[in-house]
């Protein structure tokens, strides 16, 4: 067990950005059935309570291998991930939102709580992308250039998904505190998106060049996703969010319906990117499925579920912006799917765990460290 936790890296936390994501896709799926509620509010149970044995794991990595967690921050390979525990984080504050104040039963003082925990994300997510990106312009480093890897789009996802908790948790906050939330927002996830469209590029151009990752990680794939899906939540939620009687709002009233129809055309041209980029991801991994036993369990397999939950919230999203039936079923399916490869993930990553496929010597994001 010793040994075994010296290779608990980072990535582990991309299972409760995924699962507490899907906890998300299932309060927002349009058509409901009894029960539902119930199931999403014990999925984000389960992903607390998961998050909170991660952090444990890892805790007693840095205690019983303090050398070894130290240069897991200038890794190139694990680096990276320990932006998904930031977006963890993220993702859990958004089902705070969901769970205990939209379609839950909390008071006033968790409205204050979220605001409070809102800002420090803010700031912290922020200082994370300067630094961690910062860190590997140093010149100590030995290897040059650093390698570009799918893990790079994490940190700014961190900064860049403070605009979707800005969107989610902005519809109960007061017109005072829900103005600079908005705005806030706005800004993080314009860094973000045109921040993450430079990845985008870099991948495409990876993809060019060097042709399809290995196969094990091919579900790295769907990553870049997550770019135009998140933005276009948080750009719709934001505008739906806007307090129409209040401040600049108030002044200008045509305003927030010229938001509401700028932002929804601007999300339907996204949403095409999404689709493109998804569709790329997909056929990659047909690819790898074409030879039995290539396409081993690693953690990146978590991408199956995190960006997708995006592209299915989003859809949602335009649908219920269009009123448009059709689209809002596609959503629901889209749910479906995820609740389906969600179960099929976690079944291979506990079997990957029991027979010694990861966290293990020289099979982990830190084999090279």
């Amino acid at each position: 067990m010793r040994v075994r936790l010296k290779h608990f890296t980072w990535a582990w936390f991309t299972s409760t950005m995924s699962t507490g994501g899907l906890a998300i896709a299932l309060a927002r799926t349009p058509h409901r059935f009894g029960g539902l509620q119930t199931i999403g509010a014990i999925v984000f149970i389960f992903n607390l309570a998961l998050f909170l044995i991660l952090c444990m794991c890892m805790t007693a990595r840095a205690s019983l291998h303090f050398a070894h967690f130290k240069r897991s921050f200038i890794n190139p390979q694990e680096s990276f991930f320990f932006s998904s525990f930031l977006l963890s984080i993220c993702i859990i504050l958004c089902d705070i939102q969901l769970y205990g104040l939209t379609y839950g039963p909390c008071g006033p003082w968790l409205i204050t709580t979220l605001r409070v925990l809102y800002w420090i994300y803010a700031a912290v997510s922020l200082i994370n992308a300067i630094f961690q990106y910062f860190v590997f312009m140093i010149d100590k480093l030995d290897r040059r250039p650093v390698p570009f890897n799918l893990s790079w789009f994490l940190t700014g996802y961190s900064a860049m998904l403070t605009g979707t908790v800005a969107s989610i948790i902005a519809e109960s906050q007061p017109p005072e505190h829900r103005i600079s939330i908005l705005v806030s927002g706005c800004a993080y996830q314009g860094f973000g998106f045109l921040f993450s469209m430079v990845l985008v590029m870099l991948h495409i151009m990876q993809l060019m060049e060097k042709g399809l990752p290995p196969a094990a990680v091919r579900a790295g794939l769907f990553i870049p996703v997550g770019t135009p899906a998140y933005t276009i939540i948080a750009f719709i939620g934001q505008a739906r969010a806007i307090p129409t009687s209040y401040g600049y709002f108030a002044a200008h009233p045509a305003s927030t319906e010229i938001l509401l129809t700028m932002v929804l055309f601007i999300s339907i041209a996204l949403w095409i990117l999404t689709f493109w980029l998804f569709a790329i991801a997909v056929l990659g991994c047909i690819w790898a499925f074409r030879r039995p036993g290539k396409m081993s369990f690693a953690l990146p397999w978590w991408a199956f579920i995190f960006p997708n939950v995006g592209f299915t919230v989003a859809t949602v999203d335009i649908g219920m912006e269009l009123g448009n039936e059709g689209i809002l079923w596609v959503g629901s399916a889209m749910t479906i799917g995820l609740v389906a490869i969600w179960v099929v993930t976690v079944g291979m990553c506990v079997r990957a765990v029991v027979m010694g496929k990861i966290v293990w010597p020289g099979r982990d994001e830190d084999k090279n460290m």
